[in-house]
């Protein structure tokens, strides 16, 4: 049995009203009395309507779309970040399409001109561990295309950003494992150029001093990509193995686990006898082993933030000049 295809000018017909006010009904407008609104859209539902997307995004010359470009949609933060995302698009009535990176700047170039060449409204994005130049990004927004960047943000760029309180969340980490006397702390973090590995290294480096602790450069280990190939983590390990620490502050959900991984691999340490603070927003890391105390950010929270100032930007009828960094809190969270 195939459905019918009801159009706004079926509603009008059958309600004895113009096809212009179903239109605005529809769309919640204003200028409409509550109880027309309510008539229409009880209508529309009895009659199972659907409103035709090509034809509205021809009419307004806008797709509903947004794009989201993240490294790896599989990292436990990332899903979240999307979900949050996604919660805030579907309500606005916007479809989302998401790419991933792969920490590859090059990809990401190719992920954000093929969003932008099949018209999405705007795009939500956190660069890859290999981006340094961000000109391409700029002269798109330049162009008046919305871009909101979210987690790992560029910092000469005017543009709306949502991130966490990375250093305060490294400086809390840190002095967790101080406070519980643990002496020489290792961090093991991502790409230098990162503004989340900036952040949370401030953050490291301040809590250290805080308590009295060297800063020792050989005691931070950079993994490009992330942890998202975990021969780098090995070789992180490996080098820390030398060092004789006695607790790591660790930057990232791929790290953490990478680290826990490489680290009962190796017969030449003792895994219980590092302490491990880190990001991460696992589900279930109350059943890793050794315990890690996890520093989570509100992910879900971010993607709605993020996804609420894009599609703000993208109704906005005039040119966005003033731009929002919203800085949300992480939170400690003890394993017993």
């Amino acid at each position: 049995m195939a459905f019918e295809n009801y159009t706004i000018k079926d509603i009008a017909k059958a309600l004895n009203l113009s096809p212009s006010t179903v239109s605005r009904a529809l769309r919640d407008s204003y200028e409409i009395s509550i109880e027309t609104k309510k008539m229409v859209l009880d209508y529309a539902e009895k009659i199972n309507y659907r409103a035709n997307p090509i034809a509205r995004s021809l009419k307004e010359r806008k797709s509903y779309s947004i794009g989201i470009v993240v490294s790896e949609i599989a990292n436990n933060f990332f899903s979240q970040v999307i979900d949050g995302i996604e919660s805030v698009a579907y309500a606005k009535n916007y479809q989302v399409v998401i790419s991933q990176t792969h920490e590859s700047s090059e990809r990401e170039r190719l992920n954000v001109e093929h969003l932008y060449s099949r018209s999405t409204d705007g795009l939500l994005m956190a660069l890859s561990a290999e981006t340094v130049d961000t000109t391409y990004l700029e002269d798109l927004m330049k162009k008046g295309f919305p871009i909101v960047f979210f987690d790992r943000v560029p910092a000469q760029l005017r543009s709306h950003k949502v991130i966490a309180d990375n250093r305060q969340g490294g400086f809390e980490a840190v002095q967790y494992l101080a406070k519980k006397g643990r002496k020489k702390i290792a961090h093991l973090t991502g790409a230098k150029k990162l503004s989340i590995t900036i952040e949370r290294l401030e953050g490291y480096k301040t809590a250290l001093m805080a308590n009295g602790l060297d800063f020792s450069p050989s005691l931070v280990k950079y993994c490009q990509y992330g942890g998202l190939h975990q021969q780098e983590i090995e070789q992180a390990v490996a080098e820390l193995s030398q060092e004789d620490y006695d607790a790591i502050f660790v930057s990232g959900d791929k790290l953490t686990t990478g680290y826990l991984q490489a680290m009962k691999e190796r017969e030449d340490v003792n895994v219980h006898h590092v302490m491990i603070a880190g990001f991460t927003n696992s589900k279930v890391v109350s059943i890793f082993s050794p315990t890690i105390t996890a520093i989570r950010q509100p992910a879900f929270e971010m993607g709605e933030r993020a996804a609420e100032l894009l599609i703000q930007q993208i109704e906005s009828k005039h040119a966005v000049e003033e731009f929002q960094t919203v800085v949300l809190p992480t939170v400690l969270i003890e394993q017993k």
